[in-house]
């Protein structure tokens, strides 16, 4: 069956081929050779690791197939409709709730996603987490505010008739699942003001 191109990023492009993904992280040629090698290679183990990882846990996310540790993994193909194309027409507490809960389950185990969009979460009986390219293992109370306003900033902009009550539920659900939430809550206060003023500087 012949590889069909189904996405491209910044950093990497998806293949559809026999119902498997493969993301290939594709060489950049403004990049010198051995530090490109050794970016795209860092990359591709760490976001293996956090699918593995994920896969031991039962979190709801693409399984790693195969992984060559250089510049291509093999991951299953989840079928479903992204959230982005339904919040609006569902459910969408009932669905953001479940989104919450589903950020604590993987900061209560050191992931953070990173680009936690309603683009990245596709719903197949549940809702999955995919593209985990950006991700990456911490701890710290920082990374998972700045985690949870990415989420705030993708509702704002691709759900803007009802991200309130949306990211609202999610924050709700979070605070209830996540361990030390009032902590990370606490700094998701500091990163919004940080952001705002940057916006009053820029303007």
């Amino acid at each position: 069956m012949l590889k069909k191109l189904i996405a491209q990023g910044a950093e990497a492009k998806l293949f559809l081929e026999d119902n498997k993904v493969i993301k290939n992280r594709f060489k950049k040629s403004y990049r010198i050779k051995e530090i490109d090698d050794r970016l795209r290679n860092f990359r591709t183990r760490r976001e293996a690791k956090i699918l593995q990882k994920l896969q031991a846990i039962g979190f709801p996310a693409p399984k790693l197939i195969r992984n060559d540790e250089k510049e291509n993994l093999v991951i299953e193909n989840i079928g479903g409709k992204l959230i982005k194309d339904i919040l609006e027409k569902n459910n969408c507490k009932k669905l953001c709730s479940e989104i919450g809960t589903k950020i604590a389950i993987l900061h209560n185990n050191i992931i953070i996603h990173g680009d936690l969009t309603t683009s990245n979460m596709i719903l197949n009986k549940q809702i999955y987490f995919i593209d985990f390219g950006l991700s990456f293992f911490s701890e710290k109370a920082e990374d998972k505010a700045v985690d949870l306003h990415l989420l705030k900033e993708g509702l704002e902009s691709k759900h803007y008739k009802i991200w309130e009550g949306c990211f609202k539920c999610a924050l709700d659900a979070y605070r209830k699942e996540a361990n030390k939430s009032s902590e990370t809550l606490k700094r998701l206060e500091i990163v919004e003001k940080r952001g705002r003023y940057r916006a009053r500087k820029g303007s």
